[in-house]
């Protein structure tokens, strides 16, 4: 038996994913979180053997909260289901310690294998995902600008296109305006930008904006 949590933020979609398991014999919903906090607390508590993660949530999410499960229960398995399709947040993601990487798009015909492959310790990804980490293995100078950034960067320069403001980040983030206003200096800096609009069209050329949540 796999023994799940399921960690979203919307109730639809965490019933809509609890539906699409039902009929899966050997898979267990152990509990559910709605944010970074109750992600960890889960953790903390243990008795089960996979995470379901949503990428965005409020409190601690994404990159950050993957690597802080990940250095207090190294063995739990983690899969990733978000509603990010570019290839940029699974290779962030997979890099910080996920095992597997599934659009909510795709959750309906994947969900239930993508669970059994991770959970039985190989790691579920796309061919596109695979393919981005090869080329940055074998040309890790050839970067596109977004790349520069560290985690924690891209994470701000996501929210900052799309749409959110300083203050907004900064509450969602658990950090000061100053550390988030730093930030997007940083990354204007690193990006070779000079304004938001910049930084907007730039995320709509490499399909960076991911769509908006309900």
């Amino acid at each position: 038996m796999i023994r799940i949590v399921i960690a979203d933020d919307h109730t639809i979609m965490r019933e809509g994913l609890k539906r699409i398991l039902d009929g899966a014999p050997d898979i267990e919903i152990a509990g559910e979180a709605t944010n970074g906090f109750e992600v960890l607390a889960q953790v903390r508590q243990g008795g089960f053997d996979l995470l379901l993660l949503d990428l965005s949530m409020p409190g601690r999410s994404g990159v950050d909260l993957i690597r802080q499960v990940r250095s207090e229960a190294p063995k739990l398995s983690i899969l990733i289901l978000t509603m990010h399709e570019e290839e940029q947040y699974a290779v962030r993601a997979i890099r910080a310690g996920a095992q597997g990487y599934l659009t909510k798009e795709s959750a309906g015909t994947q969900l239930v294998g993508a669970i059994r492959k991770v959970a039985s310790g190989r790691p579920y990804i796309s061919t596109e995902v695979a393919e981005q980490l090869a080329l940055n293995i074998m040309a890790p100078n050839e970067q596109l600008l977004h790349k520069q950034l560290s985690d924690r960067e891209f994470e701000v320069f996501s929210h900052l296109v799309g749409g959110k403001s300083i203050t907004e980040i900064a509450n969602g983030l658990h950090l000061s305006v100053k550390t988030v206003s730093t930030h997007k200096t940083r990354i204007m800096q690193k990006m070779g930008m000079t304004s938001l609009s910049e930084m907007v069209q730039y995320a709509v050329a490499h399909r960076l904006l991911s769509p908006m949540k309900a």
